[in-house]
């Protein structure tokens, strides 16, 4: 069997540099259980893949750490303050932002607009009868400064629902950064694309979180390889490798459970 590593002194095993730690994490629906007992050490500022075939519970894990489903067992650390089960909100306010697998913008505003209303929530503006949104330079200058970096500048002021598909990922990766989180989790941020707009989205991907800490779910393992600092091979609800790259390209046990070409 290949390397296989799960938190090393220099990855992970100091705590001060973990952005995310799973410990002994569970999760059942009923009697199924799904999560079967992953601990995880996901390292500030490195870009961190979790592949793995259809069913594994990469989405479920998400869900998890996101706060959108609750845990059965185990704990969840965000920078070293425990988060377990806590509501998404207030994940969100301790510095961690998520997309979806589906697309989630509100398509009947601009541009502009979807990516102010993250940005003024970031500000800590809130609904006022006597403030016009027009007057908040700061806001105005960090979402034009957001629509800029996600490549959106020339279409700011149009409706988000008229944009093309890979605009709209775009989009709602500008939506899931405006809030300033540190942590930043993409549920398979290239889904759909063709090979020019997976190019585009991972050029993307990669600038937008530049000194961050990245977490994703990606099915498509040119991009994972090409992102990732590490990645973590999940099946049936279990970690079976976590390392760079190359290791889990050369891993035995990755081969014959999930990329399908077993070592001779």
């Amino acid at each position: 069997m290949g390397r296989i590593r799960t938190g090393s002194p220099e990855q992970g095993g100091n705590l001060n540099s973990s952005a995310i730690k799973l410990s002994s994490v569970k999760k059942n629906f009923g009697q199924t259980e799904i999560i079967k007992g992953v601990s995880l050490d996901i390292v500030k500022g490195e870009r961190h893949a979790i592949i793995g075939p259809n069913g594994a519970g990469k989405s479920t894990l998400f869900n998890l750490i996101s706060g959108r489903f609750p845990l059965t067992e185990g704990t969840i650390e965000l920078g070293g303050e425990d988060i377990t089960n806590l509501d998404p909100e207030l994940i969100n306010r301790k510095g961690l932002a998520r997309s979806f697998q589906i697309t989630n913008i509100f398509p009947k505003m601009s541009v502009y607009e979807n990516v102010r209303c993250a940005v003024l929530w970031s500000l800590g503006y809130k609904y006022s009868f006597w403030k016009r949104v027009s007057g908040l330079v700061d806001a105005s200058e960090r979402t034009a400064e957001i629509v800029e970096l996600i490549g959106l500048k020339d279409r700011h002021e149009r409706l988000a629902g008229v944009l093309t598909y890979a605009e709209q990922r775009a989009l709602e990766i500008g939506v899931t950064i405006a809030g300033g989180a540190n942590v930043i989790l993409l549920d398979e941020p290239t889904a759909g694309m063709s090979l020019s707009e997976r190019n585009d989205a991972v050029e993307l991907v990669r600038k937008v979180t530049e000194g961050k800490t990245l977490v994703m779910v990606e099915h498509d393992m040119s991009v994972v390889f090409g992102l990732a600092d590490r990645i973590t091979v999940l099946v049936y609800g279990q970690v079976i490798a976590t390392g760079k790259p190359s290791e889990i390209e050369e891993n035995r046990a990755v081969q014959e459970a999930y990329l399908g070409t077993e070592q001779q």
